[in-house]
């Protein structure tokens, strides 16, 4: 024992003398020893393209990378008001009256970082027209509804779409990290006291529902957008779907890996990995959205093993050209997102502005197929009013027919002949 007190003795560090006037604050000691803490802690790493660093030093001053790369204070930053959309964009008159006119659901919400890659002083570039109202979208044009897909007509339960035999969409909250102007449920999102009130009770009639139906195997999360729900309760509702035997796989259909991909943090993906077989389908608009953020949200979600698709909503002045949806396909590619749909923009009301003829996308496929590979061409599909379902549209290949001989065109317009003796197609 005492060979032990001699040894803290020895290895007791010397006591210095404290002069008047400079002993020891408690207050400063803990404030640096926290500041030492904090340094040593690992980064929220996430990289940031140069843009966006400019743009958050310049808006935001005194914003910390942490705090940047913390999705919590993009949700919680969100640009959501015509005073804080004045302060970041040169808006023009028609910007400013529809936000000043706008009630109801679907409010102007955008991620700071989602902001940081639009145009601050061009009202027609492509990723700010899509979040920023305008005039056009006060005019409501003949076909165009405020369900246009017939949704409500075939939800079982509160915020549970049954239209197609063995599976279903499940609405699971009215909340998006930003609010695409095109939304079809713009009757829904972003209005906690609209149509629907999402909530774990509601989850639960959808949850006995799916119990009792056992021809449903798969099951679509929707909102809104699920990623906007913290881990925990996500992680719940996942694992109550997985214990349904006859549920054969999840997807998620999702925006938040675009405009909030810090939002994919490692514990996300750890909550994901849990309940394969899961897919994910992300919707992307336009290749300004391809940076190195979104690269590393779409990385980790690849490295989980969940498949990716992307949906793409074919918008006029905004990605309805080859020139700007190939390089968006072949980006997403080598992100390993395969691209899934691209869709006709659904008829909802004040929607005229940004909806192209269906022609349009047929000559966007046109320019897709066999102009590169076939992993970057999307299915083009009208996802029918009034509830009949998504269609299928491609280019008719059949240029007739002769005799014994089916003739097709080909990619270049080059008509081949295919044996085809039994067949009635072109007759």
């Amino acid at each position: 024992m005492s060979l032990q007190i001699v040894r803290r003795q020895v290895l007791k560090p010397p006591l210095r003398e404290v002069r008047p006037g400079l002993e020891p604050r408690p207050h400063l000691q803990e404030a640096a020893k926290f500041r030492k803490v904090e340094a040593q802690k690992p980064a929220l790493r996430f990289p940031v393209n140069p843009d966006t660093r400019a743009f958050y030093r310049r808006f935001y001053p005194g914003t910390s990378a942490r705090d940047w790369n913390d999705w919590h204070w993009q949700f919680r930053t969100r640009i959501r008001n015509l005073e804080e959309l004045s302060r970041i964009f040169l808006l023009s008159d028609d910007e400013k009256s529809a936000v000043e006119r706008h009630k109801g659901p679907l409010p102007v919400g955008i991620t700071p970082y989602y902001a940081s890659l639009m145009g601050l002083d061009d009202a027609s570039e492509p990723l700010r027209r899509t979040h920023i109202m305008t005039g056009d979208e006060f005019i409501r044009l003949p076909g165009e509804d405020d369900d246009p897909l017939g949704e409500d007509h075939d939800t079982v339960v509160p915020g549970l779409v049954h239209r197609y035999p063995d599976r279903v969409l499940f609405l699971t909250t009215g909340t998006c990290s930003t609010y695409c102007r095109y939304c079809t449920r713009a009757r829904v999102v972003g209005n906690p006291g609209g149509e629907y009130q999402f909530s774990v009770k509601q989850w639960e009639q959808a949850l006995a529902y799916l119990e009792e139906h056992s021809e449903v195997r798969d099951v679509l999360l929707s909102g809104g957008d699920p990623l906007s729900i913290g881990d925990d309760k996500l992680d719940w509702l996942l694992g109550r779907l997985r214990a349904i035997k006859h549920i054969e796989f999840l997807r998620i259909g999702t925006k938040i890996p675009v405009v909030l991909p810090q939002r994919i943090t490692k514990d996300l993906v750890k909550v994901l990995k849990k309940h394969h077989p899961l897919w994910m389908s992300i919707h992307f608009t336009h290749p300004r959205e391809l940076t190195p953020e979104v690269t590393e949200s779409t990385a980790r979600l690849a490295d989980a093993g969940i498949p990716l698709g992307s949906q793409t909503v074919l918008l006029k002045g905004v990605n309805d050209d080859i020139a700007v949806m190939k390089p968006l396909m072949h980006g997403l590619l080598k992100r390993r997102v395969k691209p899934y749909y691209l869709y006709q923009c659904d008829p909802i009301r004040g929607s005229g502005h940004f909806r192209t003829s269906v022609d349009k996308g047929l000559e966007i496929i046109r320019g897709l197929r066999g102009h590169t590979t076939g992993y970057a061409t999307p299915m083009f599909c009208i996802d029918a009013p009034g509830g009949g379902g998504k269609i299928l549209l491609a280019p008719d290949p059949i240029a007739g027919r002769d005799g014994d001989d089916l003739l097709l065109r080909n990619f270049e317009g080059k008509v081949y002949r295919y044996p085809d003796p039994d067949g009635t197609l072109g007759r």
